[in-house]
């Protein structure tokens, strides 16, 4: 599995967002290891190489000052590391010392330095941090300043580096369930379906559901329920990009109806195959089909 390894080093000042797009890197599918000592680099990436599990094959690591007080052989290692392996990126996330204070104020906590220092000021933490990361820096095949970036276009940043398909940023969970349950908690979006024909009513229909495709003919033999879901897919279709855009990794679509069983489990299925073609990454859940 070597040949094929993605493994991307982030680096850099603390409270610059290298946690931040940590998350991002593994939302869309890297394994993903947080304050990774850089002695354990090489390690880690011949476990990987050689794992057969595909999952091991992206490894996004964050090497930083909380790793190591040996800071020097923390540099050292990296740059041996780096030039060892081809296939590896740094990353590397800096911001202005003013932002960074601001951000830890915000946050409330500790700079990793602070102790170090005895009662030093986070300026004081933040501006020795940036000279024991400058060899690091000089390794790094990208810096991204974070000072005027919001979440949402640091987001954009590192998806559009390292996912030439976009659509993958983006986990879209179409869960079928009965009203008469309860509302899904999880949901982002609620889509009633109660409306449609009822297949609970005929006789032959009732005890199945709607993973059964006799039931499935019969509920999307409605023109209404073709309607409904044409117009139900004209808005996905329009709000789903909005909410890639915003940032969101993952997007759950409740569709509902009275018991859970027929309408919303034919309607989920027809949701979810439509946005499977367009190429997103979609999961389904029938929460109350075996009630």
């Amino acid at each position: 599995m070597g040949e094929n390894m993605e493994f991307v080093i982030i680096t850099g000042m603390s409270g610059a967002g290298k946690t931040s797009a940590l998350h991002v890197l593994e939302d869309i599918g890297f394994y993903c290891v947080d304050n990774i000592p850089a002695s354990l680099l090489s390690m880690l990436y011949t476990l990987c190489s050689k794992s057969d599990d595909a999952a091991m094959s992206r490894v996004a690591v964050v090497v930083d000052v909380r790793g190591t007080e040996n800071y020097k052989m923390m540099n050292v290692s990296m740059e041996q590391f780096k030039s060892g392996h081809k296939d590896v990126k740094v990353l590397f996330f800096d911001a202005h010392t003013d932002q960074i204070i601001l951000r830890y104020k915000e946050t409330r906590r500790r700079h990793p330095l602070a102790d170090r220092l005895k009662g030093g000021s986070v300026a004081e933490a933040v501006e020795l941090e940036k000279a024991l990361v400058a060899p690091t820096k000089s390794l790094a095949d990208v810096t991204i300043d974070t000072t005027y970036l919001s979440n949402k276009q640091l987001r954009e940043r590192v998806v559009k580096m390292f996912m030439e398909d976009t659509t993958q940023a983006l986990t879209l969970q179409f869960m079928s369930f009965g009203f008469k349950y309860g509302i899904p908690l999880e949901a982002d979006l609620l889509i009633d379906v109660r409306c449609l024909p009822n297949p609970f009513y005929i006789p032959e229909l009732k005890p199945l559901t709607g993973l059964d495709k006799v039931v499935r003919d019969y509920v999307l033999g409605s023109g209404d329920t073709q309607q409904f879901i044409k117009l139900t897919l004209n808005w996905l279709d329009f709000a789903v990009p909005l909410y890639l855009k915003e940032g969101k990794s993952e997007l759950v679509v409740g569709i509902g109806c009275t018991g859970g069983k027929h309408r919303s489990v034919t309607v989920a299925r027809e949701l979810e195959h439509h946005f499977l073609r367009l190429g997103y990454k979609c999961g389904i859940q029938h929460r109350d089909v075996a009630k």
